[in-house]
């Protein structure tokens, strides 16, 4: 469970960081520049944290995957960008691979005990 937020937490800061990344303008606004950092150093301490229980591979792919769909979707809704349909396929199949990755680990553990 405490892999689970730590996961939760790194992938809200890596998406809070990407979002402030296109505020920064270049980092020429300082603010946002400085946010920025600071989300992406939290979003490493708890990747960290949830490498320490949960494999490499699935913490991995559910960080980076869910990181990209949540700035997709931030995308949309802050910055006015358009998702074409097969932007949006693609964003799904990137979640869809992520619950894969998901259940197979899943199976694994269970065949396991």
């Amino acid at each position: 469970m405490r892999a689970a937020l730590f996961l939760m937490g790194a992938i809200t800061f890596e998406v809070t960081g990407t979002t402030l990344l296109n505020l920064s303008n270049g980092f020429t606004n300082a603010t946002p520049t400085v946010i920025m950092l600071i989300c992406f150093g939290l979003s490493f301490t708890c990747l960290i944290g949830a490498l320490k229980t949960i494999p490499l591979s699935i913490a991995y792919s559910v960080w980076a995957g869910l990181g990209t769909a949540g700035a997709g979707i931030i995308g949309v809704y802050l910055f006015n960008e358009h998702l074409s349909t097969v932007n949006i396929i693609g964003l799904g199949v990137i979640i869809l691979g992520v619950i894969v990755m998901n259940i197979s680990n899943n199976d694994k553990e269970e065949t396991a005990q």
